[in-house]
């Protein structure tokens, strides 16, 4: 069985602090507020990266009067999580292959 991983998903993931606030928003749906006290970065920085992850549609925002509330998509993250272990039972069923040299 070939498989395939996401790899813009993955580009969106692989940035550090992009990585924090989905393990952060994992835990729990946080404001902007919030992310900026647990993640140390300036709002403007991290408001740019909430809008790559949104547009990516890892996390969906919820308004709340003046503030907006950031949650995890899970089905996202399960998705990624299963396309790995596609990959991972591709290349334990191929360990045994090995293409001949010209």
């Amino acid at each position: 069985m070939m498989t395939s991983v996401d790899t813009d998903l993955i580009r969106v993931l692989a940035d550090p602090l992009r990585l924090r606030i989905v393990t952060l928003l994992a835990r729990e749906t946080l404001c902007t507020t919030h992310l900026v006290e647990e993640t140390g970065a300036r709002q403007t920085n991290l408001s740019n990266h909430l809008r790559v992850l949104r547009e990516a549609g890892v996390v969906e925002t919820e308004p709340c009067g003046r503030y907006t509330y950031y949650k995890l998509r899970p089905d996202v993250i399960a998705s990624l999580a299963g396309q790995f272990a596609g990959l991972a039972e591709s290349a334990r069923t191929a360990a045994e292959n090995k293409r001949a040299c010209p």
